[in-house]
């Protein structure tokens, strides 16, 4: 059997094509645990930032892309070797020798440019949540096992062993059977939940307007969308769920081995037609899964809180983020965003010995959640968060967005990937793209 070529290998021969999805992908068997990568980033500003900073990777950032020249700013004087593009389209198509792509844009342009990547076979990091759709969630995921490449989901706890513990914890039964979770969040905390203004400002000079709305229905410029509060905007961004779901579920969404609901049923402060509303309450249902029992999760966010007597006197203060996990035999509690510090009660609960079924990475200035998915890739491997794993927990959160934005109840068709008779839902399963950004 022919040794596969490795892109830089294939590229000298002169066989490779210009297409931005048809250059070949680089074998993961030829790749050296030792050697360096290059890496593009994608959206330089916000989270995107957050990963051109990230350290403790031995790998070399060759190329950065940014819609926002005033966003970009403190990554491109950071990295001033690295090459600079606007579009990102036109960086795949230029810089044939890359080996891994990182994803901070808005929600809207994780798909695109996420699908673009992976069809030439790069590697792929992709910040929270994985896309804005069901359909890009299940794409991504498809794609990414037909490309075998590594890939993973920012939700940074997923790597801190405190979660991992307590996931194991979760799935070696410790509480019983668990029928009930309650999880919480101060956000938004940005505006949302108004009606816009009918004024259009003129474009700032260092915004490239049109490649910003990329997949988006063409509309004009408006300054209420940018920086950050896009996320509060249905199409561009997931709401306060989508933000924070991902972080703020994956306990027990992996330690339950919860998958994906068969229903959502939303109740929302007054609804906005651009905007997700300021508060919500959002119930999902999960099946049971082997011996395991239903679980009902119930998810509060903005305005909407949880009762103030939710909580037990020894699991703490309900504070402005958290998740109640509730079970025949105890309960667990945890308070941060990330969740790798959880209360158990009875507190035997949390020192019952169970096995260490995950694996740990080391801590310290050398490690973090983009080092495990670089390492992943050279070793021929999975991170802990590829998209087999984020795009069913990106479904997941999605559905309930769905019931937010319908105001009707969703019962799931997972396989035909519908709610069942609900035409109001199809549109946000499966978006329309602007030509010349589509996931196809």
């Amino acid at each position: 059997m022919k040794r596969p070529l490795s892109r830089r290998t294939f590229l000298a021969t002169g066989a490779a094509s210009a297409s931005v999805f048809f250059v070949p992908r680089r074998s993961w068997a030829s790749v050296r645990p030792a050697e360096r990568f290059k890496v593009a980033v994608v959206g330089c500003g916000g989270r995107g930032w957050s990963l051109v900073q990230s350290g403790g990777h031995e790998d070399d950032i060759v190329a950065l892309c940014d819609v926002d020249l005033k966003r970009a700013g403190g990554a491109w004087k950071a990295k001033p070797d690295a090459k600079k593009y606007r579009d990102y389209r036109e960086m795949l198509a230029t810089e044939k020798d890359l080996d891994a792509v990182m994803v901070g844009t808005p929600d809207h342009m994780h798909a695109p440019i996420a699908a673009a990547a992976i069809r030439r076979g790069l590697h792929v990091y992709v910040e929270k949540p994985l896309t804005w759709s069901i359909e890009e969630a299940r794409l991504l995921t498809d794609l990414a096992k037909k490309h075998d490449v590594a890939t993973q989901m920012g939700n940074q706890g997923s790597s801190h062993g405190g979660l991992r513990a307590g996931v194991e914890r979760l799935r070696a039964g410790v509480l019983g059977e668990v029928r009930e979770v309650h999880v919480w969040t101060n956000r938004p905390v940005w505006p949302q939940g108004f009606h816009m203004t009918l004024d259009a400002p003129v474009v700032p000079a260092h915004l490239d307007w049109d490649l910003w709305l990329g997949c988006a229905k063409q509309r004009p410029y408006h300054g209420s969308y940018l920086p950050f509060v896009w996320r509060g905007f249905h199409d561009f961004g997931t709401g306060a769920l989508g933000d924070m779901a991902c972080h703020t579920m994956n306990l027990v969404w992996r330690g339950l081995d919860l998958g994906v609901p068969v229903s959502a049923r939303a109740e929302t402060t007054d609804p906005f037609p651009a905007t997700y509303p300021k508060g919500a309450k959002v119930v999902l249902t999960f099946p049971a899964r082997g011996d395991q029992p239903p679980v009902k999760l119930t998810w509060w966010e903005g305005s909407m809180k949880p009762p103030k007597d939710l909580l037990d006197k020894g699991l703490g203060k309900m504070g402005g983020s958290g998740t109640l996990v509730i079970g025949s035999a105890g309960k667990m509690f945890s308070g941060d965003d990330y969740q790798v510090r959880q209360r158990w009660l009875p507190k035997e609960r949390g020192t019952i010995a169970v096995a260490e079924t995950e694996p740990r990475a080391p801590r310290g200035p050398q490690w973090g959640h983009v080092k495990e998915w670089l390492d992943a890739a050279k070793a021929g491997k999975k991170s802990w968060t590829d998209f087999s794993v984020a795009g069913p927990f990106t479904e997941a959160v999605l559905i309930g967005d769905l019931a937010i934005r319908t105001a009707k109840p969703i019962d799931w068709n997972t396989a035909d990937m519908d709610a069942k008779g609900l035409a109001a839902a199809k549109t946000l399963v499966r978006r329309d793209y602007r030509k010349g950004f589509g996931i196809k």
